[in-house]
């Protein structure tokens, strides 16, 4: 799996070095940042929708156009796959990861 996610980063670079007519991942970076957050919301909405009506082909389908547009906003923004990586790999070292919500001290 992780050489889909590195062969798909690797294209969407090769596509914003070298434009191709007709691409739609250059017509994402021609538009820029706005486009491209615009895309990843409707992605994300879109995969919640599926999700909450309980299609899975649905979602998937929909997980795998979020991820697309996520990495093109990686590369538009210059985030390495590795950094996601290597966040992940701190992560799921973490055991007891029960976020702990921000409290006041109502004394002081």
């Amino acid at each position: 799996m992780d050489s889909v996610y590195r062969d798909l980063y690797n294209t969407v670079i090769n596509r914003k070095e070298n434009p191709q007519e007709g691409s739609y991942t250059c017509y994402l970076f021609d538009k820029g940042l706005d486009k491209i957050l615009k895309k990843c919301g409707e992605e994300c909405s879109e995969t919640i929708i599926a999700a909450k009506n309980n299609d899975n082909a649905e979602t998937v389908y929909e997980i795998s156009d979020l991820l697309y547009h996520l990495m093109v906003l990686m590369v538009n923004q210059g985030i390495e796959l590795d950094e996601v990586e290597a966040e992940l790999a701190k992560r799921s070292e973490k055991t007891g990861n029960l976020k702990q919500f921000h409290t006041v001290d109502k004394n002081s």
